[in-house]
């Protein structure tokens, strides 16, 4: 039974630079009282996720609502196994399929079906099991002879019905989706949006970063209001939803009456302006002959 568990879960991203590099810069400060920054001699960190915790059970479908930056991406990667937490624990039980990036893996000079390989080993398959789903991958794509030559030779689209078909072939327990799949044209994704629609019918649980309230809606039976890496909120998607886009609604309305303000004051410099250059003229200067 797939179940995701997080326990007082962070993720820091050191940030090294020239000075934090420097042999001297490392050495001189020990004799001047400490280090700046932190212990391990990091000039600096980002506090990507800080002390999350959740619980996911089979059957949940949970929609991550935040603005660019709350941490919505990386706690997908996390989940996804490609971050290690710095501190607290991540429990998770079930095959992952991570759809936030469905070309990871994949090699720009190997072929079209060399690459099913490679993707379908890169989400757990073995070969065997490659194999046995190769002709329904080949197929599903519409890429005929071009699975025979080099991805680069091949254009977007066609890149991404051939990481689609692929990534939608195993049976998840886990499914992590950041936003929606483009995947092609009109026509592919007619056939795309079915097939999705029965690949997430089957995953246990479903953890979707998204900005459409549309998709959130269509998706998730319950969503996570995050900000600056930290979980702000967990409830009923609507009730996320309307938290959510109340906060949006202040922030622009503080925006406005900041940009008001500015204006304001612009304005009140350029009326003094005239006075101004009155008062720094020279004590009789208009007397002065031309």
């Amino acid at each position: 039974m797939a179940s995701i568990e997080l326990k007082n879960v962070s993720v820091l991203f050191p940030i090294y630079d020239s000075s934090t590099r420097s042999l001297k810069n490392r050495i001189l400060p020990a004799g001047l009282g400490g280090r700046i920054g932190s212990s391990d001699g990091h000039a600096s960190v980002v506090q990507a996720l800080t002390d999350v915790n959740l619980k996911f059970e089979h059957g949940d479908r949970v929609g991550l609502v935040g603005h660019n930056g709350a941490g919505k991406t990386t706690l997908l990667r996390l989940l996804a196994g490609l971050y290690e937490p710095c501190m607290g624990e991540a429990i998770i039980q079930g095959h992952i399929a991570p759809l936030f990036d469905i070309s990871l893996g994949m090699d720009p000079e190997a072929t079209g079906y060399d690459n099913i390989f490679l993707r379908g080993l890169f989400l757990g398959l073995t070969h065997k099991e490659v194999m046995a789903r190769l002709d329904d991958i080949a197929a599903f794509t519409d890429l005929g002879e071009f699975l025979n030559l080099p991805i680069r030779t091949y254009s977007a689209g066609m890149r991404m019905r051939l990481a689609f078909a692929v990534s939608t072939s195993i049976k998840p327990d886990i499914l992590l989706l950041d936003e929606g799949i483009g995947a092609g044209d009109a026509a592919f994704m007619e056939k795309a949006e079915k097939r999705l629609a029965g690949f997430t019918a089957q995953a246990g649980i479903i953890v979707l970063a998204s900005h459409s309230d549309g998709l959130i809606r269509k998706m998730c039976n319950t969503a996570i209001l995050m900000n600056r890496g930290q979980i702000v909120a967990t409830g009923e998607v609507e009730t996320i939803l309307k938290l959510y886009n109340d906060k949006i609604r202040a922030a622009s309305q503080m925006a406005d009456l900041e940009a008001q303000e500015e204006m304001a004051n612009a304005q009140l410099t350029l009326d003094l302006s005239p006075s101004l250059a009155e008062t720094a003229a020279p004590a009789g200067a208009d007397n002065l002959a031309p």
